[in-house]
């Protein structure tokens, strides 16, 4: 691949490494929608409405940054992975338990595990963008690090 003006200041060698990052990154973030998917649909319980809510506020913004993120892999130059059985067997985000035997606090505990992974992830790969002066990739990383951590602080403080 050759460089181009939107991609000429990142160290060449690093733009398939950081692609490979944005896309596990991607993988998760399915991995994570999925998760929130289910805990929306299927929360019961005294507080239903809070946590179905807040499920789809986090699933619905999760939509759009995944689109970010793939649309970003495309900028380096690299192809962005897809299809569901493509993501779900790149996705390191464990299944939550049964839909029937969950209760709101499994959902919340399965649903911050996938959080943390997905921040996890995020963090590797802002580290290897500003090592090979990707500023813009590490930028969008920082974002999600910073929404994923709002979204663990949330989800803990429920579990107390």
């Amino acid at each position: 691949m050759s460089a181009t003006k939107a991609i000429e200041n990142i160290e060449a060698s690093s733009v398939d490494q950081i692609a490979s990052h944005l896309n596990q990154l991607v993988a998760d973030s399915y991995g994570l929608l999925g998760q929130l998917h289910l805990a929306h649909w299927n929360v019961e319980g005294t507080d239903f409405l809070p946590l179905h809510q807040m499920f789809q506020e986090q699933y619905e913004e999760l939509f759009v940054a995944i689109d970010e993120i793939a649309e970003r892999v495309r900028a380096l130059g690299n192809y962005a992975e897809g299809g569901l059985k493509k993501l779900a067997s790149m996705s390191r985000v464990n299944e939550s338990p049964s839909a029937s035997a969950a209760s709101a606090k499994d959902f919340v505990s399965s649903v911050l595990l996938a959080h943390e992974l997905v921040i996890e992830q995020a963090v590797v790969g802002r580290k290897v963008a500003a090592e090979a002066g990707d500023t813009e990739s590490e930028d969008l990383l920082i974002g999600r690090v910073r929404i994923h951590q709002k979204a663990v602080w949330f989800l803990n403080s429920y579990l107390k």
